[in-house]
């Protein structure tokens, strides 16, 4: 026979409806203290998102700027090639920047790199060089996707580069100067 075990009236008693409240309670801040890990640890291991700057894609002479951030380089035959496809790369949305060089300008441009070697100077005429786009892509633009699809979209272009200094610093283990957000200096 069982005898009934009689309940100390002494000791207080803990009702369902507490009990419950409390467990609540404490699974609310298990996943509070989850939550919160996980959204500083994201912070932490996510690069930062490059910062979106404007886009100003009114081709416009390259000049004197100098380039040193990421870019594409379509080389066309032609200065009028040159300027219709820098007008047409103007409505590109992964275009950020468009600048041209005129056949005249490149040649320019190269005797002022090779001019301590005037016997190549002397040999190059501004015919043989190309005319040329300079495009600076917008934030999260993937290079060697665009210059692909350039490369079909552009009959004239006789070729499309992707100049990324970083990377080409990387392979030859130097650094890079410093280059600002917008890509030129």
């Amino acid at each position: 026979m069982i005898v009934p075990v009689e309940e100390d009236a002494s000791k207080p008693k803990a009702s369902g409806w507490l009990l419950w409240v409390l467990g609540a309670v404490a699974v609310l801040v298990v996943a509070a203290a989850v939550t919160t890990a996980v959204v500083v640890l994201n912070r932490v291991t996510e690069p930062p998102t490059p910062a979106a700057l404007p886009r100003d894609t009114v081709p416009v002479p390259l000049g004197k700027r100098e380039l040193c951030g990421l870019r594409l380089v379509v080389y066309i035959e032609t200065d009028e090639g040159m300027t219709r496809a820098a007008q047409a790369l103007r409505d590109d949305q992964k275009a950020r920047r468009v600048l041209t060089e005129t056949k005249a300008e490149s040649y320019e441009r190269f005797k002022k790199i090779f001019a301590d070697k005037p016997e190549l100077v002397k040999l190059t005429t501004p015919d043989v060089l190309p005319a040329v786009v300079h495009l600076v892509p917008v934030a999260g633009t993937d290079p060697e996707a665009w210059a692909n699809e350039l490369r079909q979209r552009l009959p004239e272009a006789t070729k499309v580069d992707v100049l990324d200094p970083v990377a080409a610093a990387a392979k030859m283990k130097t650094t890079t100067p410093p280059c600002p957000p917008e890509g030129e200096r």
